[in-house]
């Protein structure tokens, strides 16, 4: 039975019971100005290819080949590498250099074509060896992050004011 009319006209509105806010996805913090000039950022992305390097060994574990374990992070980047998604092609680039580098093949530029054929020649391997070149390159990853670390710098003193020459006549 329905409850009678009345009582649903003199009820008073109940407020609505508070709901847990469900947590937001966080976004990370993208670069301060150009992110090629932001030191912070770029320790960011180099961070972040060490994770990808990381996260694609676990997954060749399971059957996927080199290139199949690469693509694809960059959908993922906030989540499991702290970056933008956006940058999430660099970092998979630069994971991709590290192992054909680790390889002992040539690199060239990051997007072009001799880091499709090094992971092509790489993905002929025997799957052991190819897990060998990504933990290789991971250690080298790391080596070369611990010589980027800048200097510390110390302030040059500036240039004593120069003096006309004298006249002489």
């Amino acid at each position: 039975m329905s409850p009678p009319r009345w009582l649903t006209l003199r009820r008073r509105p109940q407020p609505e019971a508070t709901r847990t806010a469900e947590p937001e996805s966080r976004t990370p913090p993208g670069p301060q100005g150009p992110w090629l000039t932001d030191p912070d950022f770029s320790a960011r992305l180099h961070s972040a290819a060490l994770t990808l390097l990381d996260l694609v060994e676990d997954v060749m574990h399971d059957d996927f080949t080199l290139t199949e374990a690469i693509d694809g992070f960059r959908y993922h980047a906030a989540d499991l590498l702290n970056i933008l998604d956006q940058y999430g092609i660099l970092v998979e680039a630069e994971a991709a250099a590290q192992i054909v580098q680790a390889a002992g093949l040539p690199v060239g530029p990051h997007f072009g074509p001799t880091i499709a054929q090094g992971l092509a020649r790489i993905e002929a391997l025997p799957i052991e060896d190819q897990e060998n070149l990504v933990r290789a390159a991971a250690r080298r990853h790391t080596t070369t992050a611990l010589s980027r670390r800048p200097a510390r710098t110390r302030q040059v003193p500036a240039a004593p004011p120069v003096q006309p020459p004298r006249r002489t006549r």
